[in-house]
């Protein structure tokens, strides 16, 4: 007869967990020591319950800030923060200021210290490099900047959540592919320091650049099948915060579905997938799961992915993305069978949209409190336990296995008719 957890247990192992997470383990962010504990801690776990674990590693960049300081000529200071991964720097020069791209194409600041501020720094750009997504005009304006050359760079900024999260203010650069140092800070303050324009002031960044590795966790269950479902979560966090939501949480979930599928005997194979680097410049975890696995994809019946769930306020909110009908009529019913989970609005940020890219079926489950968690929350200090209810992480962890099983016995039906 099959052990079956109680929910009373779950909930205590789901703190348990995210507590190591997030309070035991000291910083997830990719290339740190931190990181490769809680990439330790979650193969662990799931070798624990019998899945053939895999942890291939990738090279990646590590970064470390011991902060930044800015110095007016007349001896007036502003709060300002170094920009992630940026080189560090040490420049005493005039205060250019630049509030449109097109006052940037006729700037000159190659032997100035260049203020971006205003309409230029309403959105976070994306990585030079980054592989999923990014727009042109962002890329433009880097070959700009890097044509003009300063001898660094401060941005003002005040929100933008869907890129940055709920940090304010936002590095509208964080790239450890772009060569020019560069700071940032708040809105308001740039306004002040404005008033500096042709001046000279002084800014420090210390900061370093080292090269690190990471991991990804792979666990599987194998069967006699090819076909196979996917339950992922990204394991990384962004250096300043405990990452409690944003994405222990999905972390636990993976944990929780790992012990009540110790016995799993089912005819579809099940990957349980911690994805590293889904908030560091890079994605270089993602680009190696890609490299490592194509021509694969066609083997996924469906790819599902948890990020910022069990938040305490709101229902987890669920979402489909290219399910043919029995594959979404099989999600949909066991999602129904949980109050606490509700149909969302869709949404791209995050590691489903990896798998959809790759023309995979595909599930995400969140919170339906997502934009307020991203405007004000994730990303930050705040993100920590006491957002978190932890029935709502057994609920979502229940109605993945029920997913797990009610797709199994679709395939079967499909493989063996009659």
């Amino acid at each position: 007869m099959k052990d079956i957890p109680s929910r009373t247990y779950l909930k205590e192992i789901a703190a348990r967990y995210l507590r190591q997470l997030c309070h035991h383990i000291p910083n997830r962010r990719v290339g740190a020591d931190g990181n490769r504990l809680a990439t330790r801690f979650f193969a662990d776990t799931l070798a624990g319950f019998g899945f053939d674990v895999e942890t291939p590693e990738f090279d990646c960049m590590d970064w470390v800030d011991e902060g930044a300081h800015l110095l007016t000529s007349s001896g007036e200071t502003f709060e300002i923060f170094s920009s992630p991964y940026s080189l560090p720097c040490d420049v005493r020069a005039p205060l250019k200021v630049v509030r449109t791209v097109e006052e940037l194409k006729t700037s000159q600041p190659e032997k100035a210290i260049l203020l971006l501020a205003g309409e230029i720094t309403k959105e976070q750009l994306m990585p030079k490099n980054f592989p999923f997504y990014n727009p042109d005009h962002h890329q433009q304006l880097y070959q700009l900047l890097e044509r003009k050359a300063p001898l660094a760079i401060i941005t003002a900024t005040s929100r933008n959540p869907e890129l940055a999260g709920g940090m304010y203010p936002f590095p509208m650069i964080e790239d450890g592919d772009f060569d020019i140092p560069n700071a940032y800070m708040k809105d308001i303050d740039g306004g002040l320091l404005a008033g500096f324009s042709g001046q000279e002031v002084m800014l420090a960044i210390h900061s370093k650049r080292t090269p690190s590795s990471g991991q990804n966790v792979i666990g599987k269950k194998p069967t006699g099948s090819d076909k196979k479902i996917v339950l992922c979560a990204h394991i990384d966090a962004k250096d300043n915060s405990p990452g409690a939501l944003d994405n222990g949480t999905g972390v636990v979930v993976l944990m929780l579905l790992a012990e009540l599928l110790k016995d799993y005997s089912g005819h579809l194979q099940v990957e349980l997938l911690s994805l590293n680097g889904e908030d560091h410049y890079s994605a270089q975890g993602h680009k190696e799961y890609l490299k490592d696995h194509q021509g694969q994809f066609g083997d996924i019946v469906v790819a599902i992915n948890i990020d910022v769930a069990g938040y305490r306020e709101g229902l987890s909110a669920f979402s489909l993305y290219n399910c043919p009908l029995p594959i979404s009529d099989a999600i949909q019913d066991a999602m129904n069978g949980y109050p606490s989970l509700v149909e969302g609005e869709p949404w791209y940020q995050s590691d489903h949209s990896v798998f959809i890219q790759q023309g995979c079926p595909a599930a995400a489950i969140t919170s339906d409190q997502f934009m307020t968690l991203s405007t004000h929350i994730t990303h930050t200090p705040e993100d920590d336990l006491h957002l978190v209810d932890f029935t709502k992480l057994v609920d979502v962890a229940l109605t993945l296995e029920q997913v797990i099983e009610k797709l199994n016995r679709m395939m079967q039906k499909i493989d063996h008719p009659g």
